[in-house]
């Protein structure tokens, strides 16, 4: 598995998958760059401290709901595409999208999430 490939994993498992949130900062500090920009339908947010936040609130929003990979992972030299489910475990997707991430120096820089 390339490091892209991993760090495409850790965004969607470790990151906004994770419930803990010792956990997670963890992972946020090893996946992200420091100025990552994170930008969804929603709104966009800038830096570590921001994206922790971010998955926190998602998965505040979303008991019970888990994220699941629907698809294998697309890479093009620094670019990393990952499309992916989220709901109830075990039930059809509520939602379902794609994560595109920007490497930098071996860390994502930034992250753009597409609904679908």
């Amino acid at each position: 598995m390339s490091e892209i490939e991993s760090l495409m994993k850790a965004n969607l498992h470790e990151v906004f998958g994770e419930r803990d949130p010792r956990r997670r900062a963890a992972a946020v500090e090893r996946t992200y760059a420091e100025g990552v920009v994170f930008a969804d339908p929603e709104e966009v947010v800038v830096g570590r401290e921001a994206i922790h936040a971010k998955a926190q609130r998602l998965l505040d929003e979303a008991p019970g709901f888990v994220f699941s990979e629907a698809g294998p992972i697309h890479v093009n030299h620094d670019l990393g595409v990952l499309a992916w489910n989220f709901g109830p475990e075990g039930q059809p997707p509520a939602v379902r999208g794609m994560d595109i991430c920007l490497m930098e120096n071996g860390l994502i820089a930034k992250v753009y999430t597409i609904l679908t």
